[in-house]
């Protein structure tokens, strides 16, 4: 019995040592595992190109995949070395599009048709102080060269303040046009409009924009931007050539009044026309000759209402910049000049600014040129006259002598921060923008005095004459 059951035990051992030698000589002859197939479904980064014609195996499927699921490989013939392997059924992304420019415009017919188009706005529904939406719409005028129509369109205020913001809309006379917002600035933001139908430009005209103070509607705006579409080198010289005549038309009017302007001061005032409305972060990073051209395109436009609308955060506005207590002081120093009494409506006045100015420009120089440290930097070439006549301008002047005194040659590292910039712009002007010098004049011409010793009428404020 004992053997019997050792024999059976042997048998069964046997047995067992066969099936394992049998199976891992299976295991030996067998392909090693994909561990890709392992994880199928979960989805593959391809790092390179050359890893997509690497591809696991396909799981069991119970219908046919689609011909287009399948990878494909691009022909050998069309391949370039070194390009991206991409797959040739991805869908062309169309090109951006590129509007055609519509032709310049002369400077007259350009204002025949600015006309044109206020006309146009103005003969449309007064919008009063109690109207729905007041102050949240504005109102865009635009030619279209190809049919000589001008088309209004109407936008959000907050759309038309928004930085690179585009809307499709649809104009006055049916036209489905694309505009974007390429300078937000109030009345003065610039802008691009395009027919979306054929691709055209249209030219900017006209923006009307209403005028809310504390939320409440107070007047409606009418103003030209200096729209890339616009400028062209006659509006430049247009627009130089306004300022140029409206100051001496000033200087006229204060030498018959007995205020004398000398010639350099005047040439100091035509410069400091263009610094108070250059941008100080778009002067560090925009091209600027074609900053200067920007704006006096805007003097060409709008010519007696440009810089209307312009309120800075101290206060100052209008075509000079100017604040209020300083337009107040120079009214009671010189009463016979006949300042308009109101500052805004003095200010938005052409003519009764730029008297005003060249007044302060004069007043400011005859003080400065009778101080000791001045005149020291002057002999020294410390400073130029005109440099210390802007900085004056911009910043207190009677701080100008102790900064002299103080700093020497290093003076200009002492005024204000926006002083210093307001030199750099001025002399960059001074640099890239040529304007004629103004002729001294000759003999007999009375000499720069201080405009206040000439008051010979009473202190009564005058009207300016309408310009």
């Amino acid at each position: 019995m004992k053997k019997q059951l050792a024999l059976a035990i042997t048998l069964q051992l046997s047995a067992l040592s066969a099936g394992a030698a049998s199976a891992q000589q299976s295991m030996s002859s067998a392909p090693p595992a994909d561990n890709t197939a392992a994880h199928a479904t979960r989805p593959r980064t391809v790092q390179h190109a050359a890893q997509s014609e690497s591809v696991a195996p396909p799981l069991a499927q119970t219908a046919p995949a689609r011909a287009t699921s399948a990878p494909q490989k691009l022909p050998a013939a069309t391949a370039k070395p070194g390009a991206p392997n991409l797959p040739p059924n991805l869908p062309a992304v169309p090109p951006p599009v590129v509007p055609i420019a519509a032709p310049h415009l002369s400077v007259d017919k350009l204002r025949t048709r600015l006309v044109e188009a206020q006309r146009l706005f103005k003969s449309a529904p007064v919008l009063t102080a109690g109207s729905a939406n007041t102050t949240s719409i504005v109102t865009i005028a635009a030619l279209d060269p190809a049919s000589a129509q001008i088309h209004t369109m109407r936008l959000p205020k907050g759309t038309l303040l928004r930085k690179d913001a585009e809307m499709t809309l649809a104009t006055s006379l049916g036209k489905t046009v694309r505009l974007r917002i390429l300078r937000p600035n109030y009345v003065n933001t610039a802008v691009a409009i395009y027919d979306t139908a054929t691709d055209r430009s249209l030219t900017p005209l006209l923006i009307e924009y209403p005028i809310e103070k504390g939320g409440r509607y107070r007047e409606m705006a009418y103003y030209t931007s200096a729209h890339p579409a616009l400028i062209n080198s006659d509006l430049v010289r247009s627009g130089q050539s306004y300022v140029r005549t409206m100051l001496d038309l000033a200087a006229k009017r204060l030498k018959d009044k007995g205020v004398y302007i000398a010639p350099d001061l005047i040439d100091s005032a035509e410069r400091l026309c263009m610094v108070e409305h250059v941008d100080h972060q778009r002067f560090l990073i925009e091209d600027r000759p074609a900053l200067y051209e920007e704006i006096f395109a805007l003097y060409a436009l709008n010519q007696l209402d440009t810089y209307k609308y312009s309120v800075s955060t101290a206060g100052a506005g209008g075509m000079v910049q100017m604040i209020p207590a300083t337009y107040q002081m120079l009214r009671r120093m010189h009463p016979g000049v006949g300042l308009n009494p109101d500052f805004v409506l003095g200010m938005r006045n052409h003519g009764n600014a730029l008297e005003a100015m060249l007044i302060y420009i004069n007043d400011t120089w005859n003080d400065l040129s009778y101080n000791s440290e001045v005149a020291y930097a002057l002999a020294t070439g410390l400073a130029t006259k005109a440099e210390l006549v802007a900085a004056g301008y911009n910043s207190n002047p009677t701080r100008l002598p102790s900064y002299l005194q103080r700093g020497a040659a290093s003076w200009r590292t002492l005024i204000p921060r926006e002083t210093q910039m307001y030199l750099q712009i001025y002399s960059s002007v001074d640099k890239l923008i040529p304007m004629k010098p103004r002729k001294i004049e000759k003999a007999g011409a009375p000499p720069a005095v201080n405009a206040q010793a000439t008051v010979l009428t009473p202190a009564v404020p005058q009207a300016l004459p309408a310009m």
